[in-house]
């Protein structure tokens, strides 16, 4: 499985690493702010927190992952990546 990802993204062994590691800490950093954002409200654990808390995640995790992708020396990988997911979730060329 490693090694089709590998050969899918077209990247040495290095910068598969670098790029796993980049989504590893991006999506940690991500549940991390959208949990410190959800302390500063007044709504209670539940299912509105829950609601809440995905469309945080959704909207936060792209720019946590950039953020992380710099210094990693992944951010064209990653800029290129979510242009690709934007142009499949809206079907509008990049």
């Amino acid at each position: 499985m490693l090694n089709r990802l590998k050969e899918k993204w077209q990247v040495s062994w290095l910068q598969f690493a670098l790029i796993f590691s980049t989504f590893a800490l991006g999506g940690s950093l991500c549940g991390y702010l959208a949990r410190q954002l959800l302390s500063f409200t007044a709504i209670e654990r539940g299912t509105g927190y829950v609601v809440i808390y995905i469309v945080l995640m959704t909207i936060l995790w792209p720019c946590c992952v950039l953020l992380i992708s710099i210094p990693f020396g992944q951010f064209l990988f990653f800029k290129k990546y979510l242009s690709r997911i934007w142009q499949k979730m809206t079907g509008k060329p990049r």
